[in-house]
């Protein structure tokens, strides 16, 4: 696990911005962007031996970054997982023959391979725990005169591992337990999984309310066509009760599925669901005809990907009354997201539930033998609070403000600080691991402003005859907390190198970070950074400032 944190710490060398290129440069382009550097740094054109060993490591760069980017296989690597792809042991096999979508697969088959490689050492398990709270006496008090008790009125823990055999063969197993009111129940299942050449086939046996076996499978009919079923028997003391299931899927477009599912058994029903979703909502629609209730379901998601937020409406209307629900989902952590919404209807009366869904890597390891096991947890907690039998307008409404405000207090005293902290700790982790190259990177950002004086020369002089894009003054770094002024010891100045930039009076930079430009580097790693640009165009003094990320064209 260390080697897997250090390259991931590593710093990746940008070829596009070490080239003033965008991500999708013409040949045309990139050819253009390494004559003009090579017009700089090529040791040929420096006559003094210490300009021309700086010139050999600025021009070993351009080089580096134009045979990657100018030859379609390597570029399609590396825009596809980036430097360490053009490291990555196996590619000696891949024929450059190959188009880049060839390659993007070999890389992807490469990637199952060394998956295959660990099979053996991983299982997902994935649990489930549901608490019902029953609050219906803080709205609805049966004695004015007693505190309102809140109370646990039910309880379930569900818990599943699957333990690949081989690459087609899989050992699931089940457990789930269930407490109400002082009664329980409880059951366990093992089920041995086969994935055929269009489908796959389970056979699973279990125990609990009586012994069960069933039998499932599906099978892919075409590019758009699925088929999924199964049996089970329950072998209870009053006889063998069985159920039959299916379900039929159809691709209807790119971004539509269809489905029709029957289900025989004690609770019979048919199901028809259209689910629609895209990168920015997600709409699902179902109408169920069964034993005892006949409903219609209709959802819809609204996703905010840049805030990592979804919200979700829903409502289901049919023979046992009608039920609307809305609410919101938040990530905070990366492997880790919050739900909560409230659900108002009749007969259910108004219901607050609040969802904790965590993914985490368990590291397991035996010192006899030096077996290590990496194993990915998915776990969620559900808290469904029942707040009232009945519509109340007090219930309601407390039921929507509450999450908001422990959201934002929880965020502002615990969630903000602890990220802040984390920050902090991996921008320390990346400086220690990378302090020998962002000092090398400074170094060299310090010679290639040296060798560009010539250049800057010869570009400010064109630019100042014909009144052009003449550049006063550039500084790149972090801000002051309480100024808008610059860091001196976190900034530097790069009036040289963005000068050397301006073509025909014109000066574009692209979306990424400016630290790989030629004559730029990090002063302050894991810090917000900025570019102020002091500037005349048409003998007009001018001054812009940007993000770091953010592009500029200049005039």
């Amino acid at each position: 696990m260390a080697s897997d944190n250090e390259s991931e710490a590593e710093l990746d060398e940008n070829y596009y911005t070490f080239l003033n290129l965008p991500r999708d440069a013409t040949s045309e382009q990139i050819n253009t962007a390494y004559r003009k550097q090579s017009r700089i740094y090529h040791p040929d054109k420096h006559m003094e031996p210490e300009n021309k060993k700086r010139a050999e490591i600025m021009f070993n760069r351009t080089k580096r970054a134009y045979e990657v980017l100018s030859d379609p296989h390597q570029r399609a690597i590396y825009d596809s997982v980036g430097e360490k792809g053009l490291k990555t042991e196996g590619w000696e096999i891949v024929h450059r023959t190959k188009t880049p979508a060839e390659i993007r697969d070999e890389y992807q088959r490469l990637a199952e391979a060394a998956e295959d490689r660990r099979l053996q050492q991983r299982t997902n398990p994935r649990g489930n725990i549901t608490i019902n709270v029953n609050a219906t006496e803080i709205f609805t008090p049966y004695d004015e005169s007693e505190m309102p008790r809140v109370e646990i009125g039910s309880m379930s823990i569900a818990q599943s591992i699957e333990a690949p055999i081989t690459r087609k063969d899989m050992i699931i197993m089940s457990g789930n337990l269930y407490s109400s009111n002082g009664t329980g129940s409880g059951g366990f299942m093992v089920a041995g999984r086969r994935l055929l050449n269009k489908g796959w086939v389970e056979l699973c046996v279990g125990a609990g309310n009586g012994f069960l076996l069933g039998l499932k499978g599906g099978r892919t009919l075409s590019s758009k066509l699925t088929l999924n079923g199964g049996t089970n028997m329950n072998f209870q003391e009053n006889g063998v009760i069985p159920a039959v299931f299916s379900s039929l899927a159809v691709q209807l477009d790119k971004h539509t599925v269809g489905s029709l599912t029957l289900n025989a058994g004690p609770q019979s029903s048919l199901t028809t669901q259209i689910d629609h979703s895209n990168d920015n909502h997600a709409i699902s629609t179902s109408f169920v005809i069964g034993t005892p209730h006949i409903y219609f379901n209709i959802s819809y998601t609204r996703k905010m990907m840049e805030n990592e937020l979804k919200l979700k409406l829903a409502t289901k209307v049919g023979t046992f009354g009608f039920m609307g629900e809305y609410g919101v989902e938040k990530k905070v952590s990366k492997y880790s997201s919050v739900i909560a919404a409230v659900s108002i209807g009749v007969p259910s009366g108004v219901i607050l539930k609040f969802k904790f869904v965590t993914v985490s890597l368990i590291i397991c390891k035996v010192l006899i033998g030096l077996l290590f096991r990496i194993l990915r947890s998915n776990q969620s907690y559900v808290f469904p609070i029942h707040l009232s039998d009945e519509i109340v307008p007090a219930a309601v409404f407390y039921a929507t403000v509450t999450p908001v405000i422990a959201w934002f207090l929880i965020k502002k005293s615990i969630m903000d600080p602890m990220e802040a902290e984390r920050k902090s700790m991996e921008v320390e982790r990346t400086k220690r691991q990378n302090e020998q190259r962002l000092t090398a990177k400074k170094l060299e950002a310090l010679a290639a402003i040296h060798l560009m004086q010539s250049t800057y020369n010869r570009i400010l002089t064109e630019e100042q005859d014909r009144r052009g894009l003449v550049i006063k003054r550039a500084i790149y770094g972090c801000l002051s907390e309480d100024s808008p002024q610059f860091k001196a010891e976190a900034s530097h100045d790069v009036t040289i190198p963005i000068q050397c930039l301006v073509r025909d009076g014109t000066l574009q930079l692209y979306e990424s970070s400016k630290s790989d430009l030629p004559g730029f580097y990090d002063p302050s790693l894991g810090d917000d950074k900025f570019l102020s640009i002091e500037y005349t165009y048409n003998n007009v003094l001018k001054t812009v400032k940007v993000k770091d990320t953010e592009s500029l064209r200049l005039p």
